[in-house]
């Protein structure tokens, strides 16, 4: 690490956690096993997940309490959840089914309508606790989310091209927004895995290989949006996730699986490309004056954990990367628990100085949940 770069991350306060900072840049390993002490997915995520446990429900960051359960906290409860399953501590499951437990009676209030993406994938959370404790309530409440999200169009939020969608076999909450491939694709992996019924999968991947055609750019990424030509990071971290989480279950002989691989290994060498001398990646991808940003970070290692794991991706190439990145991406977080530098809520804009100047926020769960699935991916 330059002279430079470190001076900017001790002033960002990104370096100020003793006991990963000096592993991150003394360590010489390259696999993903034999970790520093205080560095490994077990001490990491443990922390990250009881840092979970202990907060509110929590609105995009903002100190006010949300109305309803946000996507963000829902992405943080799924790796909690996945962390506890693959460090086999029972413990923690119950105090996350805990946590959940209001949602049947004096919190009901709180439980998204599914009427949208970002509503939807909140059902990946009771299918993950039916799976680990087999309480029947919660399978009917997130297989009946997956299959609301299937359904006919209804409700204020639908639009003339709800019904196309809908009669073209995809989700009429279709909007072509790279977010969905997470938010999408999640409650309904999920359902497969819980269910074994392929429908959910096979929904799912039909669903990805239209964004796929769609949106992605020759060079492997994607735009924020069509018409905002820029490359986010933590837009695109949706995708890596989306599609290692997808493939991670699709059966072999899925007719949608190549071209769904063939996305994935593209977009893995592109960000093998721009990772930064650090490890970290950057507010805007292949901009090399934005800034480390640890939500996007984290996404995109964990896509590249599961690649090397699952034998999709060059061990040689891949695995020293994701160390590289794992420990860089943990340096960021403080003695609380909570992780720094994660851009705030975004929205897009045609504007390369808008996605620079976004406020950098400590703990908001769109960064925390992305070290917790990252912990679990190393653990797999």
């Amino acid at each position: 690490m330059n002279t430079t770069f470190k001076s900017l991350l001790l002033a960002a306060g990104a370096l100020s956690f003793t006991g990963y900072t000096s592993h991150a840049q003394s360590d010489k390993g390259t696999g993903l096993k034999n970790w520093p002490k205080g560095t490994s997915p077990l001490e990491v995520g443990k922390k990250v997940a009881a840092r979970f446990v202990e907060s509110p429900h929590q609105n995009y960051g903002r100190p006010q309490p949300p109305k309803t359960i946000t996507y963000p906290e829902v992405c943080a409860w799924y790796g909690a959840l996945t962390f506890a399953k693959e460090s086999k501590d029972k413990g923690l499951t119950k105090q996350l089914a805990d946590r959940f437990e209001p949602l049947f009676s004096t919190e009901a209030g709180m439980i998204p309508v599914p009427d949208h993406v970002d509503y939807c994938v909140f059902g990946s959370v009771p299918l993950e606790l039916y799976m680990q404790t087999k309480d029947q309530r919660y399978l009917d409440m997130g297989k009946g989310i997956a299959d609301k999200q299937w359904g006919p169009p209804e409700g204020a939020r639908v639009k003339p091209e709800s019904h196309d969608y809908y009669n073209r076999g995809l989700t009429w909450m279709t909007r072509m927004w790279i977010d969905d491939m997470f938010m999408i694709t999640a409650v309904q992996a999920q359902a497969y895995r819980a269910t074994g019924d392929k429908k959910y999968i096979e929904r799912a991947a039909k669903e990805m290989v239209v964004y796929l055609d769609s949106l992605q750019k020759p060079n492997g990424l994607f735009y924020h949006a069509p018409d905002v030509p820029f490359f986010w990071g933590r837009g695109d971290g949706w995708m890596a996730v989306g599609m290692a989480e997808l493939l991670r279950s699709l059966p072999k002989d899925n007719p949608n699986r190549e071209r769904i691989m063939q996305g994935y290994k593209l977009m893995m060498s592109s960000l093998l490309k721009y990772q930064a001398e650090s490890g970290m990646w950057r507010q805007l991808i292949d901009d090399a004056e934005s800034w480390p940003e640890t939500s996007c970070t984290g996404m995109f290692t964990f896509a590249m954990i599961t690649g090397v794991k699952e034998g999709w991706l060059d061990k040689k190439a891949y695995e020293p990367a994701a160390r590289k990145a794992w420990l860089a991406l943990i340096s960021y977080i403080d003695e609380k628990g909570d992780i720094r530098e994660v851009c705030q809520g975004t929205n897009k804009k045609n504007d390369r100085q808008y996605y620079l100047d976004r406020e950098r926020i400590t703990g908001d769960m769109h960064g925390q949940a992305p070290v917790l699935w990252c912990a679990t991916a190393l653990l797999r």
